[in-house]
């Protein structure tokens, strides 16, 4: 991979290749209020390849690594099918997917991760909040696969000792930061960006990512605990998660990241996160501006929202543009920091257009007051915003509806703070109820054609408060 311009023309000679592969042997058509075309869902090839008979040990002692590796290259090479984690505790490395292989975790089956992070070497192309690198695998990995899943009843529960010790942000940490938004600014080759050349950069891996694939199925297994973001579809098209059970309470543990990818039902899951549950992103400046590819077409519906910063969040990785996303029947039982929440600054440029969020509950029970029911800030740089702004790009928010939603507390029932160079253009808000408002009930600043309940409201043209 020479150069990002490179990295994009191979993106395209695997779509292409993508096109060929066989889609699914049914489709779900969701309901959504834009044009969406029905998701194939992938079917294995009726072939088992357990990993037993490749050498795997279980009871959680000896790592099986190599006999993922052997089932998975042995199934891939027959033409597909599934490769099977029967009951028991299954200790492992970095395990990589490949087209046309399922990975079957049977009920009662645990595959316990290893935190050795020299278990995850040699370094693969991955991404840091937005921005691309090489870093550690991902513990469960797939790149440029086409028909590719996790499915059963079974468990993905990773080692944290050696992870924990890297949530911290020492002066070491924060360099790297700082050296992945220089890398982005630059353009830097993917092959320049290596967080392993930076000792103590403590740039934990993600628990799965697919990265640059498709036609994905995530169906019925149970999560426990991640290093770093938990579920990450990256770059990626046609994906089905449903009947998830996710927990991990760690440091950065969104619950599910869908980041420049198109296509995607996220249905009857369960999330009990220590950061952002559904959040909708793609990619941070100059990488997403020269790829060029937004997340959209994106159904999140009957999903449980245990516990997470927001129900559903957009951004602020989000350079990309984000559109078409809608949200309906789901619920919030726990912690939250917001609620329905879009955030963004003027380095990120892009898009926010379409998003629906409709029929929702949230009861707010956290020690912490979530800030707003509905929410949109355009001055959210976090740890960020000590290093020099290198270029302005305003983004673009428009038509945002929210129908049917109810909260027991928030500071605000709406929260919109736009920008001046490009106002928020086109919010509707019908029927949101909160039993308990702490502070000043609505606030819009820099935004027109707002209307709540039918009546348009006027912007008070307010500077975003800095986050």
């Amino acid at each position: 991979m020479k150069s990002m311009v490179l990295s994009c023309a191979a993106l395209g000679a695997l779509a292409l290749f993508a096109q060929k592969q066989e889609a699914s042997e049914y489709a779900l058509a969701p309901e959504a209020p834009f044009e969406m075309k029905a998701i194939g869902v992938w079917q294995a090839p009726d072939r088992e390849f357990s990993i037993e008979e490749f050498g795997a040990k279980r009871g959680g002692e000896e790592k099986c690594t190599a006999a993922f590796a052997a089932a998975i290259e042995s199934c891939a090479r027959s033409g597909g099918g599934r490769v099977v984690v029967p009951a028991g505790d299954w200790l492992s490395g970095a395990i990589h997917l490949k087209s046309n292989v399922a990975l079957e975790l049977k009920e009662g089956a645990k595959i316990i991760f290893s935190d050795e992070p020299s278990d995850y070497l040699p370094a693969v192309p991955t991404s840091w909040e937005g921005v691309e690198v090489l870093n550690y695998s991902p513990l469960l990995y797939a790149y440029g696969a086409t028909n590719v899943a996790i499915i059963g009843k079974g468990t993905l529960a990773p080692k944290m000792d050696n992870w924990r010790k890297w949530f911290s942000r020492p002066p070491e940490h924060m360099a790297f930061t700082a050296k992945l938004y220089d890398w982005c600014s630059e353009v830097a080759p993917i092959e320049e960006r290596d967080a392993l050349k930076m000792p103590g950069s403590n740039a934990r891996p993600h628990l799965i990512q697919f990265n640059r694939c498709t036609n994905i199925l995530l169906d019925g297994f149970s999560i426990r605990s991640s290093p770093f973001w938990t579920i990450h579809l990256y770059h990626s098209e046609n994906v089905v998660a449903r009947n998830l059970d996710v927990y991990a309470h760690g440091h950065n543990n969104d619950g599910i990241d869908v980041e420049m990818t198109k296509n995607v039902i996220i249905e009857d899951c369960k999330f009990d996160q220590g950061d952002d549950a559904v959040v909708i992103k793609a990619g941070r400046n100059q990488d997403a501006w020269a790829l060029s590819r937004p997340s959209e077409n994106i159904v999140i519906r009957n999903c449980e929202i245990v516990d997470g910063h927001v129900l559903l969040g957009i951004g602020s990785e989000m350079s990309g543009g984000v559109r078409n996303v809608y949200m309906h029947d789901c619920k919030m039982t726990g912690n939250a920091l917001n609620i329905f929440y879009m955030k963004t600054n003027e380095r990120r440029g892009g898009f926010i257009e379409n998003i629906y969020i409709k029929d929702c509950e949230v009861e707010a029970i956290g020690k912490k007051l979530p800030m707003s029911v509905v929410g949109i800030e355009t001055d959210v740089m976090y740890q960020w915003r000590n290093l020099p702004t290198k270029e302005v790009k305003v983004t673009r928010i428009r038509n945002i509806v929210a129908e049917n939603l109810k909260a027991n507390r928030a500071k605000h029932l709406v929260m919109i703070y736009g920008d001046a160079r490009d106002e928020i253009d086109g919010v509707k808000i019908d029927n949101v109820i909160c039993d308990k408002i702490e502070d000043e009930k609505i606030i819009v600043s820099h935004a027109k054609n707002v209307t709540i309940d039918g009546e348009e409201i006027a912007a008070k043209n307010i500077p975003a408060p800095k986050r």
